[in-house]
């Protein structure tokens, strides 16, 4: 199974939904919270192209981007097949 890291920041509504998503289907996840470690957001944006907003997701290799991007993989039924490395 692929590593899974989520860059988060504390109060960040977006940041719960997509980790309940994450909770739901059991998938263990490395969150790493900016508001608690603000010195890593560089290393998210350098990850993340750019991005600014959290959350910022990836799987393994493949940045999925945000909540948003989370949950339109899970209704195209291709979020499983990432999270297993198929």
């Amino acid at each position: 199974m692929p590593e899974v890291v989520i860059y988060s920041t504390t109060t960040c509504p977006y940041c719960v939904k997509a980790k309940k998503l994450l909770d739901k289907k059991q998938v263990a996840y490395q969150e790493i919270n900016l508001t608690l470690d603000p010195g890593r957001r560089d290393e998210m944006l350098k990850r993340a192209n750019g991005r600014k907003t959290v959350p910022q997701i990836f799987i393994g290799n493949h940045h999925v981007g945000g909540c948003d991007d989370l949950y339109a993989l899970e209704s195209e039924g291709r979020l499983d097949p990432l999270l297993t490395g198929a």
